[in-house]
């Protein structure tokens, strides 16, 4: 069964979703299952905003208090325990995905994608790492078995693997993706949100009858 993800690193909900799906595979030992990770940007025009934490920036876009800002990351914090995740907004640094996903797509053609999406959201919401920096992105890179320079060739050369990008971000547009994650079960079924484990389950089911 191929599983199609579409997903943004900066997106805490596609964590939390990778980890209900993992826990949902699991229940299938003897399922053979694909997966393949898809580009999506919750905001290309993001810059990197220093001096100002998470919670200041979203305020600021969604044009509420910092003190609700505050609030609602909370949750989600509470939600990514519930699941085994260690958040840590306070240390997240503001970044620009695209070039993160430009390294993920050079991983899918060593089959690491999965890992390198590991990385990098353990890498953002966990260890604060900038994604913003080249350096501890050829480090990530080579974390995940990348060669470090095609990692460092992609930081230097925009153009390399941005028509992969692109042409996910088309595809989730021509199918009527409105956010991440969302995940398409070998085109008959799909699951948008990070919805509980059952609910993968479910369409898994689904899908096999």
């Amino acid at each position: 069964m191929k599983i199609e993800i579409w997903s943004d690193i900066m997106c805490p909900f596609c964590y939390i979703g990778k980890r209900q799906l993992e826990t949902a595979l699991a229940e299938f030992p003897n399922g053979e299952f694909e997966i393949e990770w898809k580009s999506f940007q919750l905001d290309p025009t993001v810059t990197p905003q220093s001096g100002k934490d998470v919670y200041t920036f979203l305020a600021e876009r969604k044009g509420i208090s910092v003190e609700q800002s505050i609030e609602m990351h909370k949750g989600v914090v509470e939600r990514a325990k519930s699941v085994g995740l260690d958040y840590h907004f306070d240390k997240a640094i503001i970044s620009n995905s695209l070039t993160a996903h430009r390294i993920i797509h050079l991983a899918k053609t060593k089959k690491l994608g999965d890992e390198m999406e590991e990385i990098f959201f353990k890498a953002y919401f966990t260890d604060g790492k900038d994604l913003n920096d080249a350096q501890t992105l050829v480090e990530l890179g080579s974390k995940a078995g990348l060669d470090s320079k095609e990692v460092q060739e992609i930081i230097e050369n925009e153009n390399l693997y941005l028509n992969d990008v692109k042409s996910d971000i088309r595809e989730a547009q021509e199918i009527g993706v409105q956010g991440v994650p969302f995940f398409v079960f070998d085109r008959k079924y799909a699951v948008s949100g990070a919805q509980p484990v059952e609910a993968f389950v479910n369409t898994i089911r689904e899908v096999q009858k």
